[in-house]
Protein backbone atom coordinates (compact mmCIF):
# COMPACT_ATOMS: atom_id res chain seq x y z
CA UNK A 1 0.00 0.00 0.00
CA UNK A 2 1.40 2.99 -0.98
CA UNK A 3 1.92 5.81 2.01
CA UNK A 4 1.17 9.27 1.37
CA UNK A 5 2.67 12.39 3.46
CA UNK A 6 0.25 15.54 3.51
CA UNK A 7 2.33 18.40 4.69
CA UNK A 8 0.11 21.65 5.87
CA UNK A 9 1.69 24.70 5.22
CA UNK A 10 0.50 27.79 6.74
CA UNK A 11 2.35 30.92 8.87
CA UNK A 12 2.15 29.65 12.23
CA UNK A 13 1.07 32.17 15.46
CA UNK A 14 1.99 32.09 19.49
CA UNK A 15 0.15 29.76 21.35
CA UNK A 16 1.03 31.73 24.71
CA UNK A 17 1.84 35.34 25.64
CA UNK A 18 5.55 34.38 26.45
CA UNK A 19 5.89 33.16 22.22
CA UNK A 20 4.98 36.45 20.99
CA UNK A 21 7.86 37.79 20.55
CA UNK A 22 9.96 34.73 19.37
CA UNK A 23 7.35 34.36 17.06
CA UNK A 24 7.27 37.89 15.96
CA UNK A 25 11.52 37.75 15.44
CA UNK A 26 10.97 34.65 13.50
CA UNK A 27 9.03 36.52 11.13
CA UNK A 28 10.77 39.33 10.52
CA UNK A 29 13.97 37.64 10.32
CA UNK A 30 12.66 35.69 7.51
CA UNK A 31 15.09 37.22 4.09
CA UNK A 32 11.37 37.11 1.73
CA UNK A 33 10.09 39.64 4.98
CA UNK A 34 12.71 41.67 5.22
CA UNK A 35 15.72 41.29 2.65
CA UNK A 36 18.55 42.54 4.41
CA UNK A 37 21.91 40.40 4.77
CA UNK A 38 22.77 38.82 8.11
CA UNK A 39 23.84 40.45 10.62
CA UNK A 40 21.97 43.43 9.89
CA UNK A 41 18.58 41.04 9.37
CA UNK A 42 19.17 39.63 12.64
CA UNK A 43 19.32 42.99 14.20
CA UNK A 44 16.42 44.65 12.44
CA UNK A 45 14.73 41.56 13.43
CA UNK A 46 15.57 41.65 17.35
CA UNK A 47 14.53 45.69 17.36
CA UNK A 48 11.13 45.28 15.79
CA UNK A 49 9.78 42.26 17.27
CA UNK A 50 11.03 43.77 20.52
CA UNK A 51 9.09 46.85 19.85
CA UNK A 52 5.73 45.42 18.12
CA UNK A 53 5.99 42.26 20.97
CA UNK A 54 3.56 44.48 23.73
CA UNK A 55 1.27 45.79 20.87
CA UNK A 56 0.89 42.43 19.61
CA UNK A 57 0.30 40.63 23.01
CA UNK A 58 -3.05 42.78 23.28
CA UNK A 59 -4.04 41.73 20.11
CA UNK A 60 -3.45 38.29 20.85
CA UNK A 61 -5.24 38.41 24.47
CA UNK A 62 -8.40 39.11 23.01
CA UNK A 63 -7.87 35.65 21.59
CA UNK A 64 -7.30 34.17 24.93
CA UNK A 65 -3.46 34.63 24.92
CA UNK A 66 -2.58 33.26 21.77
CA UNK A 67 -3.43 32.16 18.36
CA UNK A 68 -6.38 29.99 17.08
CA UNK A 69 -4.64 29.24 13.71
CA UNK A 70 -2.94 25.50 14.77
CA UNK A 71 -6.25 24.46 16.45
CA UNK A 72 -7.98 25.13 13.45
CA UNK A 73 -5.38 24.01 10.55
CA UNK A 74 -5.14 20.43 12.77
CA UNK A 75 -9.40 20.48 12.37
CA UNK A 76 -8.26 21.28 8.08
CA UNK A 77 -5.44 18.61 8.19
CA UNK A 78 -8.41 15.75 10.18
CA UNK A 79 -10.65 16.24 7.49
CA UNK A 80 -8.57 16.59 4.73
CA UNK A 81 -6.84 13.11 5.99
CA UNK A 82 -10.40 11.63 6.06
CA UNK A 83 -11.31 13.03 2.53
CA UNK A 84 -8.19 11.50 0.86
CA UNK A 85 -8.72 7.85 2.25
CA UNK A 86 -8.80 6.54 -1.26
CA UNK A 87 -5.54 7.33 -2.20
CA UNK A 88 -4.03 4.33 0.52
CA UNK A 89 -2.42 5.22 3.92
CA UNK A 90 -2.60 8.52 4.17
CA UNK A 91 -0.99 10.89 6.92
CA UNK A 92 -1.72 14.72 7.43
CA UNK A 93 1.56 16.65 9.05
CA UNK A 94 1.38 20.54 9.54
CA UNK A 95 4.67 22.84 9.09
CA UNK A 96 4.16 25.94 10.60
CA UNK A 97 6.99 28.68 9.11
CA UNK A 98 7.40 31.02 12.09
CA UNK A 99 6.08 28.57 15.27
CA UNK A 100 5.61 25.75 16.34
CA UNK A 101 5.29 23.05 14.69
CA UNK A 102 8.06 24.96 12.91
CA UNK A 103 9.58 23.21 9.35
CA UNK A 104 12.62 21.27 10.57
CA UNK A 105 9.94 19.19 13.52
CA UNK A 106 7.84 18.80 10.56
CA UNK A 107 10.52 17.32 8.10
CA UNK A 108 11.78 15.12 11.08
CA UNK A 109 8.32 13.79 11.59
CA UNK A 110 7.56 12.70 7.75
CA UNK A 111 11.25 11.09 7.76
CA UNK A 112 10.22 9.07 10.63
CA UNK A 113 6.78 7.94 8.95
CA UNK A 114 8.98 6.87 5.83
CA UNK A 115 6.46 7.89 3.13
CA UNK A 116 6.50 6.72 -0.69
CA UNK A 117 5.50 9.78 -1.56
CA UNK A 118 5.02 13.45 -0.30
CA UNK A 119 2.80 16.40 -0.89
CA UNK A 120 3.55 20.04 0.04
CA UNK A 121 0.05 22.14 0.18
CA UNK A 122 0.45 25.50 1.16
CA UNK A 123 -3.07 27.02 2.97
CA UNK A 124 -2.41 30.20 1.03
CA UNK A 125 -4.51 30.43 -2.51
CA UNK A 126 -2.36 33.00 -3.70
CA UNK A 127 0.91 32.02 -4.27
CA UNK A 128 3.72 34.68 -2.98
CA UNK A 129 7.33 34.98 -2.47
CA UNK A 130 6.52 36.15 0.99
CA UNK A 131 4.51 32.78 1.89
CA UNK A 132 4.37 30.04 -0.49
CA UNK A 133 8.09 30.40 -1.85
CA UNK A 134 9.13 31.00 1.68
CA UNK A 135 7.96 27.85 3.15
CA UNK A 136 9.01 25.76 0.42
CA UNK A 137 12.46 27.00 0.89
CA UNK A 138 12.48 26.67 3.90
CA UNK A 139 11.43 22.84 3.89
CA UNK A 140 14.01 22.08 1.07
CA UNK A 141 16.95 23.42 2.83
CA UNK A 142 15.56 21.16 6.45
CA UNK A 143 14.79 18.24 3.93
CA UNK A 144 17.87 17.88 2.73
CA UNK A 145 19.87 18.66 5.76
CA UNK A 146 17.77 14.93 7.36
CA UNK A 147 17.62 13.02 3.83
CA UNK A 148 14.61 13.23 3.50
CA UNK A 149 13.97 12.09 -0.64
CA UNK A 150 10.85 11.08 -1.41
CA UNK A 151 9.33 12.06 -4.99
CA UNK A 152 7.80 15.31 -3.58
CA UNK A 153 4.85 16.77 -5.39
CA UNK A 154 4.13 20.37 -4.61
CA UNK A 155 0.36 22.49 -4.91
CA UNK A 156 1.98 25.69 -5.79
CA UNK A 157 -1.54 27.62 -5.70
CA UNK A 158 -4.99 27.09 -6.10
CA UNK A 159 -6.90 31.18 -6.24
CA UNK A 160 -9.47 29.67 -8.62
CA UNK A 161 -10.11 26.70 -7.27
CA UNK A 162 -13.77 25.73 -7.76
CA UNK A 163 -14.31 24.02 -4.33
CA UNK A 164 -12.39 27.09 -2.79
CA UNK A 165 -14.65 29.59 -4.30
CA UNK A 166 -18.15 28.43 -3.98
CA UNK A 167 -17.19 28.21 -0.34
CA UNK A 168 -15.75 31.57 0.10
CA UNK A 169 -19.21 32.64 -2.44
CA UNK A 170 -21.39 30.88 0.07
CA UNK A 171 -20.07 31.72 3.16
CA UNK A 172 -20.28 35.60 1.76
CA UNK A 173 -23.67 35.24 0.38
CA UNK A 174 -24.57 33.95 4.16
CA UNK A 175 -23.18 37.35 5.20
CA UNK A 176 -24.98 39.57 3.21
CA UNK A 177 -28.38 37.83 4.25
CA UNK A 178 -27.50 39.16 7.30
CA UNK A 179 -27.30 43.03 6.10
CA UNK A 180 -31.29 44.86 6.43
CA UNK A 181 -29.82 48.48 6.02
CA UNK A 182 -29.78 49.03 2.35
CA UNK A 183 -27.57 47.06 -0.51
CA UNK A 184 -24.10 46.39 1.18
CA UNK A 185 -20.65 46.45 -0.52
CA UNK A 186 -18.10 43.24 -0.49
CA UNK A 187 -14.78 44.13 0.69
CA UNK A 188 -12.52 41.23 -0.53
CA UNK A 189 -9.60 41.97 1.96
CA UNK A 190 -6.31 40.36 1.55
CA UNK A 191 -3.06 40.36 3.93
CA UNK A 192 -0.87 43.85 1.76
CA UNK A 193 2.42 43.78 0.65
CA UNK A 194 4.91 46.42 -0.03
CA UNK A 195 4.46 47.47 -3.54
CA UNK A 196 8.09 46.93 -4.64
CA UNK A 197 7.76 43.17 -3.74
CA UNK A 198 4.71 42.85 -6.47
CA UNK A 199 7.14 45.22 -9.03
CA UNK A 200 9.58 42.51 -8.69
CA UNK A 201 7.34 39.81 -10.28
CA UNK A 202 5.38 38.72 -7.09
CA UNK A 203 2.10 37.30 -8.62
CA UNK A 204 0.12 37.95 -5.32
CA UNK A 205 -2.06 40.89 -6.03
CA UNK A 206 -3.18 39.28 -9.49
CA UNK A 207 -3.74 36.14 -8.18
CA UNK A 208 -5.99 38.16 -5.09
CA UNK A 209 -7.60 39.69 -7.68
CA UNK A 210 -8.57 36.48 -9.96
CA UNK A 211 -10.08 34.91 -6.81
CA UNK A 212 -11.86 37.68 -5.66
CA UNK A 213 -13.15 37.85 -9.44
CA UNK A 214 -14.41 34.45 -9.61
CA UNK A 215 -16.03 34.82 -5.97
CA UNK A 216 -18.55 37.05 -7.68
CA UNK A 217 -19.00 35.54 -10.16
CA UNK A 218 -20.25 32.33 -8.42
CA UNK A 219 -21.86 34.36 -6.09
CA UNK A 220 -24.42 35.62 -9.19
CA UNK A 221 -26.04 38.90 -7.52
CA UNK A 222 -27.26 41.32 -10.08
CA UNK A 223 -25.23 44.53 -9.87
CA UNK A 224 -22.80 43.55 -6.82
CA UNK A 225 -20.88 46.39 -5.33
CA UNK A 226 -17.29 44.81 -4.57
CA UNK A 227 -14.06 45.64 -4.27
CA UNK A 228 -10.45 44.13 -3.39
CA UNK A 229 -8.60 45.96 -0.72
CA UNK A 230 -5.42 44.94 1.29
CA UNK A 231 -4.96 44.84 5.61
CA UNK A 232 -2.26 44.56 7.66
CA UNK A 233 0.23 47.19 6.78
CA UNK A 234 3.31 47.61 8.42
CA UNK A 235 6.15 49.46 7.94
CA UNK A 236 7.18 52.95 5.89
CA UNK A 237 7.27 51.35 2.63
CA UNK A 238 4.79 51.96 -0.04
CA UNK A 239 2.46 48.98 0.24
CA UNK A 240 -0.30 47.81 -2.73
CA UNK A 241 -3.75 49.17 -2.24
CA UNK A 242 -6.14 50.17 -2.07
CA UNK A 243 -5.88 49.77 2.32
CA UNK A 244 -9.29 48.18 3.96
CA UNK A 245 -8.80 51.07 6.26
CA UNK A 246 -9.58 53.66 3.39
CA UNK A 247 -12.50 51.63 1.74
CA UNK A 248 -13.90 51.50 5.56
CA UNK A 249 -14.13 55.16 5.60
CA UNK A 250 -14.95 55.53 2.24
CA UNK A 251 -18.03 53.14 2.82
CA UNK A 252 -19.00 55.24 5.51
CA UNK A 253 -18.91 58.59 3.19
CA UNK A 254 -20.91 56.75 1.07
CA UNK A 255 -23.78 55.69 3.47
CA UNK A 256 -23.45 51.82 2.63
CA UNK A 257 -23.16 48.58 4.42
CA UNK A 258 -20.04 46.32 4.63
CA UNK A 259 -19.50 43.04 4.21
CA UNK A 260 -16.02 42.29 4.71
CA UNK A 261 -14.65 39.10 3.10
CA UNK A 262 -11.21 37.89 4.06
CA UNK A 263 -10.68 36.66 0.38
CA UNK A 264 -6.99 35.12 1.14
CA UNK A 265 -7.77 33.56 4.32
CA UNK A 266 -8.78 30.07 5.00
CA UNK A 267 -8.33 29.57 8.59
CA UNK A 268 -9.30 31.94 11.43
CA UNK A 269 -6.21 34.00 13.19
CA UNK A 270 -5.31 37.31 14.39
CA UNK A 271 -6.34 39.18 11.25
CA UNK A 272 -9.51 37.85 10.84
CA UNK A 273 -10.54 37.76 14.58
CA UNK A 274 -9.13 40.98 15.96
CA UNK A 275 -8.21 43.07 12.65
CA UNK A 276 -10.95 42.84 10.61
CA UNK A 277 -13.61 41.88 13.31
CA UNK A 278 -12.63 44.35 16.17
CA UNK A 279 -10.46 46.88 14.48
CA UNK A 280 -12.08 47.25 11.68
CA UNK A 281 -15.83 47.16 12.90
CA UNK A 282 -14.73 49.80 15.36
CA UNK A 283 -13.40 52.07 12.91
CA UNK A 284 -17.05 51.36 10.67
CA UNK A 285 -19.00 52.64 13.53
CA UNK A 286 -16.54 55.85 13.84
CA UNK A 287 -16.51 56.10 9.93
CA UNK A 288 -20.71 56.42 9.72
CA UNK A 289 -21.07 52.50 7.67
CA UNK A 290 -24.40 51.62 8.64
CA UNK A 291 -23.84 47.71 9.21
CA UNK A 292 -20.76 45.51 9.00
CA UNK A 293 -20.75 41.52 8.80
CA UNK A 294 -17.34 39.75 8.93
CA UNK A 295 -17.34 36.80 6.55
CA UNK A 296 -15.78 33.45 8.30
CA UNK A 297 -13.17 31.52 6.46
CA UNK A 298 -13.35 28.25 4.95
CA UNK A 299 -12.03 26.43 8.21
CA UNK A 300 -12.94 22.68 7.40
CA UNK A 301 -15.85 23.68 5.47
CA UNK A 302 -16.86 20.32 3.42
CA UNK A 303 -16.58 22.19 0.01
CA UNK A 304 -13.13 23.81 0.60
CA UNK A 305 -11.27 20.32 2.01
CA UNK A 306 -13.18 18.69 -0.99
CA UNK A 307 -11.27 21.14 -3.15
CA UNK A 308 -7.86 20.91 -1.78
CA UNK A 309 -8.00 16.77 -1.72
CA UNK A 310 -8.98 17.51 -5.18
CA UNK A 311 -5.34 19.25 -5.87
CA UNK A 312 -4.30 16.94 -3.69
CA UNK A 313 -4.83 14.04 -6.19
CA UNK A 314 -4.22 16.10 -9.38
CA UNK A 315 -0.88 17.08 -8.45
CA UNK A 316 -0.11 13.13 -7.17
CA UNK A 317 -0.79 12.48 -11.01
CA UNK A 318 1.76 14.80 -12.54
CA UNK A 319 5.58 14.35 -12.35
CA UNK A 320 6.53 15.59 -9.50
CA UNK A 321 7.78 19.26 -8.92
CA UNK A 322 5.40 22.38 -7.86
CA UNK A 323 2.04 22.51 -10.37
CA UNK A 324 -0.96 25.17 -10.04
CA UNK A 325 -3.91 23.10 -9.02
CA UNK A 326 -5.23 23.62 -12.79
CA UNK A 327 -1.95 21.92 -14.34
CA UNK A 328 -0.50 24.59 -15.80
CA UNK A 329 1.28 28.20 -14.93
CA UNK A 330 -1.81 30.74 -14.71
CA UNK A 331 0.19 33.99 -14.07
CA UNK A 332 0.80 36.08 -16.71
CA UNK A 333 4.51 37.02 -17.94
CA UNK A 334 5.12 39.41 -16.00
CA UNK A 335 5.42 37.95 -12.89
CA UNK A 336 8.97 35.76 -13.38
CA UNK A 337 8.46 34.91 -9.53
CA UNK A 338 5.86 32.62 -10.30
CA UNK A 339 7.25 29.39 -9.41
CA UNK A 340 4.87 26.70 -11.08
CA UNK A 341 5.92 24.67 -13.94
CA UNK A 342 3.81 24.84 -17.25
CA UNK A 343 1.48 21.99 -18.09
Amino acid sequence: MTKTAIVLFNLGGPDRPDSVRPFLFNLFNDPAIIGLPNPLRYLVAKLISGRRAPVAAEIYQHLGGGSPLLPNTVAQADALTDALSDLGEVKSFIAMRYWHPMTEETVRAVLDYAPDQVVLLPLYPQFSTTTTASSLKKWREEATKVGLSAPTHIVGCYPRADGYIRSVAQLTKAAMAQITAGKPRILFSAHGLPKKVVEKGDPYQWQVEQSAARVVAAMDVPDLDWVVCYQSRVGPLEWIGPSTDQEIRRAGQDGVPLVVCPIAFVSEHSETLVEIELEYRHLAEESGVPAFIRVPTPGDDPLFIESLAKSVRDVLARPAGIWSDEGNKLCPAQFGRCMCQAG
